[in-house]
């Protein structure tokens, strides 16, 4: 009872003798700080909108040029050619404003439209210079004269200390290709898995598409990009996920690993305090727009769209589609334990829970030895399977009284945490380990991960963490650079005490983490059941195993001008015609970041070159094995980490 009191602001009681009036000052400060807080934020996000709104330029370059337009004045000198003489003579109020009020203002109008001028003239010089991507295409190691130059240029005009928005309205569209195009690129990416006979057939398709339906098609696509930021980005996210109706979990989300070597402590609750308040110090940057963009060679940006749906963010399952539900500035998180989901506040007085606070309200969740109520245990695993169940349920069972609001406390989140209760991560001693982690974190027990969220944060008792990430909202480096941040911070920056606890004071004032309650009936129970059912049938039928492969790594692969990315897909490519005897539809993703509101492309590694590879590596009499003994990467070496990939990984190969 005591946290109930400390939540309520002030009491009256009725007397005979008048009202008697308390007043709860830890409250109202609270409340009056939690404004504050709100306030500054809002200034902030005001002030990085405009930094980013003039970027290239700067505010302060406003000041300079509307001085220079004013110092004309003086000197008698017209650099606008007239303009500012038209603008005064056609000020409105002419009566009641003195002529040199006048000369003042249409200065300083003249001043603004050429800064205005002069920014979009620099955010267009920036964005035909990063049109240019022949540098992509040189050698490996090697740049020309020409890309060299292009680099300065796009280093001249890209300011100083960009923010994370500041080159959005710089970065060029994603240009349509034209239709004989994309058919020779087809024909070349399905040549080195057809016969003769059927890529004939194959040719004659592709030539009857090119002159019936093409060329509308195409006009149509063509007119989508004149209006729409990215022509493919919304069809992506919609046909390639929303839209699909069978299971998320393992077929679309993805995981990240922890640290494989490093456990900063053993203490379930004070790593997840730790990572927790890494995470909101993220947030809190990412929704000001502090963070640094993403460069690639350290000059040219990538975009930045898909970061801002990272928090507070939910997919929603729908009868036909599903659609991604945003919000901002949530406040609390929920957490699974043993069957029970907790909602904890991440603010206090208008700041976030240190981390030695957060880790006090773990450890109370983790003494917490209350029962799942009916139905609870499980719930999570309607996420887990087909997507039309999972919405006729949440529809007729979870749409009113108690579950609606419990629910709601869910799919608003800032994010889901799950405290897991095996411990998991990679023991060179145990075999196996490795292999048990992934999939822990790939599909757990098929009911402890909130899989629509945009991510779940898995703890585990031995101080590993892990995440679990729904894809629709984003790829995978995005989470992966949010990730790095919070391990870094957590290692470097917060760090912990020498019996392993979170730095800092400990706040037992906090009120206690709030139990969300649930009224699943029997029927809704069933189609949980079903749907775990289907879940488990999918996680048994995973079969993974992790290697860690020692004997040489990019660093080697770089020194022989080699490509790291390449090099793997060579060497899936002959694991699996090893072991299958046979090539296979391949599929690589590529981020077009480069591009605004780029995602991913399709990447096809099966390639005709690919094949010749593969068909030399297999005969003896190839002159391969001498080009590759020329070279630092012993055969043998080769030749075995190959062997590794086809025995020991399943291959990411898709018909």
């Amino acid at each position: 009872m005591a946290e109930a009191h400390q939540a309520v602001g002030f009491q009256f009681t009725v007397r005979p003798d008048g009202v008697d009036l308390k007043l709860s000052q830890e409250v109202i400060k609270n409340i009056y700080l939690s404004g504050v807080t709100a306030w500054k934020k809002r200034a902030i996000q005001f002030k990085n909108g405009v930094l980013a709104g003039v970027y290239p330029a700067s505010p302060s370059s406003w000041l300079i040029v509307v001085i220079a337009m004013m110092s004309t004045l003086y000197t008698h000198i017209d650099p606008s050619l007239g303009m500012i003489d038209t603008i005064k003579e056609n000020l409105p109020l002419r009566g009641y404003i003195s002529v040199q009020t006048r000369a003042v203002l249409s200065a300083i109008l003249f001043a603004t439209g050429l800064w205005l001028f002069l920014i979009y003239l620099l955010r267009y010089t920036l964005k035909a210079l990063l049109s240019y991507h022949g540098w992509i295409f040189e050698s490996h190691g090697k740049m020309s004269t020409s890309t060299k130059v292009w680099l300065s240029l796009v280093k001249m005009f890209s300011g100083r200390r960009p923010l994370l928005y500041s080159f959005q309205a710089s970065l060029p569209r994603l240009p349509v290709p034209n239709v004989e195009d994309t058919i020779d690129r087809y024909l070349d990416s399905v040549r080195p898995l057809l016969d003769d006979e059927r890529y004939k057939q194959m040719e004659m398709l592709a030539s009857e598409f090119k002159e019936s339906q093409a060329a509308q098609l195409q006009r149509y696509l063509i007119f989508k990009s004149w209006w729409a930021t990215n022509y493919v980005s919304d069809w992506w996210e919609e046909y390639i996920y929303l839209r699909g109706r069978g299971p998320i979990m393992v077929n679309s989300n993805f995981y990240i690993m922890d640290l494989l070597y490093v456990i900063p402590t053993h203490r379930q609750a004070a790593r997840a305090g730790n990572v927790v308040h890494a995470m909101l110090q993220y947030r809190r940057k990412l929704e000001r727009g502090e963070h640094a963009p993403l460069r690639a060679l350290g000059t040219v940006p990538m975009c930045s769209t898909q970061m801002e749906r990272m928090f507070n963010t939910t997919r929603i399952p729908g009868i036909e589609t599903d659609i991604v539900q945003h919000l901002t500035d949530r406040k609390h998180l929920v957490v699974y334990h043993k069957g029970r989901f907790f909602q904890v506040w991440l603010y206090t007085g208008g700041r976030h829970l240190l981390p030695s606070e957060l880790e006090t309200q773990f450890s109370r969740i983790l003494n917490d030895t209350s029962e799942p109520q009916p139905g609870e245990l499980k719930l999570a695993a309607l996420t887990a399977g087909n997507r039309v169940p999972w919405a006729q349920a949440r529809i007729k069972y979870l749409s009113q009284g108690v579950n609606k609001a419990s629910l709601d406390v869910v799919e608003s989140a800032a994010f889901f945490l799950a405290l897991d209760e095996e411990p998991q991560g990679y023991d060179a001693a145990r075999s196996g380990s490795l292999d048990g982690y992934a999939k822990s974190l790939l599909h757990g027990k098929c009911y402890d991960r909130w899989f629509d969220k945009s991510f779940t944060l898995v703890s585990y008792p031995n101080g590993k963490m892990g995440i679990n990430a729904e894809h629709s909202w984003a790829d995978a480096p995005i989470v992966g650079h949010m990730w790095e941040y919070v391990l870094a911070t957590d290692c470097f920056h917060l760090g912990y005490t020498e019996e392993g606890h979170c730095k800092g004071d400990v706040n037992k004032c906090l009120p206690h983490p709030t139990r969300l309650q649930w009224n699943i009936p029997k029927e809704c129970q069933n189609v949980i059941e079903t749907s775990y059912l289907s879940a488990k049938k999918i996680a048994d039928d995973v079969d993974f195993h992790g290697y860690l492969f020692n004997d040489f790594g990019k660093g080697l692969i770089k020194k022989c001008r080699t490509s790291p990315d390449a090099f793997i897909q060579l060497a899936l490519q002959l694991a699996q015609f090893r072991d299958q005897g046979e090539f296979c539809l391949t599929y690589e993703s590529s981020m077009t970041r480069m591009f605004r509101d780029g995602r991913t492309e399709t990447v096809r590694s099966c390639t005709s070159e690919a094949v010749a590879f593969v068909r030399a590596m297999e005969d003896d009499q190839s002159t391969l094995n001498c080009l590759v003994s020329e070279i630092e990467i012993p055969l043998e070496q080769i030749n075995e980490c190959h062997q590794v990939i086809s025995r020991e990984v399943t291959l990411c190969c898709w018909g």
